[in-house]
């Protein structure tokens, strides 16, 4: 839910939908909340770095592998504001939350390629979660997102796990 009546800017940044062959979807348990604060990989756009880069570097730093293929990119861009609280806490309050760009990539690796460490470790574990238990495992202020991201790339994964346009 977004709150008409604050003025701070959203932070740019990325998402990504990393899915196997089987149609699941690779998510993190972050490291900095206690308890379960599950989620894909995320993070900002960088100077002069364009989205599609962007997806690239995060995709390396959190997941520890580039062994992917991009297989579809968000028609728009989606925004979500953090809880009040929280967004007053973190990159020093000049955001009230982040409107991203998703990209769905193909894993191409074994999941012995995925080496959560590689780079500052955001995750502490991962696993694969069917599409359909995405929504539902994911922090309640994220979800709304997650949902509409989930049905913008459904037809694609669809694809993917059952092999047809592949």
């Amino acid at each position: 839910m977004q709150d008409s009546s604050d003025t701070r800017p959203y932070r740019e940044c990325v998402g990504l939908m990393l899915v196997n062959p089987s149609g699941a979807v690779f998510v993190g348990n972050r490291i900095d909340t206690p308890g379960d604060h599950w989620q894909m990989p995320q993070g900002g756009i960088d100077t002069g770095e364009t989205p599609e880069e962007a997806a690239w570097r995060e995709l390396l730093e959190e997941v520890g592998t580039d062994r992917a293929e991009i297989l579809a990119e968000s028609a728009t861009w989606h925004s979500y504001d953090l809880p009040p609280g929280l967004s007053r806490r973190v990159w020093k309050g000049r955001y009230r939350g982040q409107t991203q760009k998703w990209f769905a990539f193909r894993f191409l690796g074994t999941d012995s390629d995925i080496d959560l460490t590689r780079h500052t470790p955001e995750f502490g574990e991962w696993r694969w979660v069917p599409l359909g238990q995405l929504v539902d495992l994911i922090v309640p202020f994220k979800r709304e997102i997650y949902a509409r991201v989930v049905e913008e790339f459904r037809p694609t994964i669809e694809r993917l796990r059952t092999g047809a346009g592949t």
